[in-house]
């Protein structure tokens, strides 16, 4: 039997757009999603409209909860920024990496290649371990600066690892046994 492929819909619910997802799943599932907080409901194949408007309402204050705290995340500063001010996080960041590549390159036995800055919207860092070079968001000046240290190991251990699998997050806890709590401001 072939699978059902999901079906998606725009919702009005109040002043809400809602896209609702209708998929084979068991539960209903809502998320608010950056950068724009857009609300996105997932739901079994035979959940009705009407349920799923009261299930928004119900939780409308996590919601809204939920958007102002991405309004006010570097996210939502960066998706806003003037060509201005990514010359400055570029500036801040491209000042801050040489040193750290210094000091942690003897810990972890790796050497880096070239070194380069970018504006980019969906990855804080690249690597390619060919060539040992390696990209770093210029985004990451609007975080605090253990997260661009994180991105730096981070990257260097791909030096040693290309995937991360768990050789990959071996590495990391040996170098870097908080990088958990340091990825998770950067979410």
């Amino acid at each position: 039997m072939a699978k059902r492929k999901p079906e998606t819909t725009l919702l009005q619910i109040d002043d809400l757009e809602v896209l609702l997802t209708r998929k084979a799943i068991k539960n209903v599932h809502l998320r608010v999603k950056p950068p724009d907080g857009r609300v996105e409901v997932s739901a079994p194949w035979r959940t009705g409209e009407r349920f799923v408007a009261a299930f928004v309402r119900e939780r409308r204050s996590w919601i809204d909860a939920q958007r102002k705290a991405i309004a006010q995340s570097p996210r939502a500063e960066a998706a806003a920024a003037t060509p201005e001010e990514v010359a400055a996080w570029k500036a801040v960041v491209a000042a801050c990496v040489p040193p750290l590549i210094e000091a942690w390159e003897p810990i972890m036995g790796v050497m880096a290649g070239k070194i380069a800055y970018r504006n980019m919207t969906s990855r804080w860092g690249s690597c390619q371990p060919a060539t040992g070079r390696i990209c770093i968001n210029v985004r990451l000046a609007l975080y605090p600066p253990e997260c661009l240290e994180y991105v730096v190991v981070h990257e260097l251990c791909h030096l040693l690892e290309r995937g991360h699998g768990p050789r990959f997050q071996s590495l990391m806890d040996r170098f870097m046994p908080d990088w958990r709590e340091r990825r998770a401001k950067l979410r």
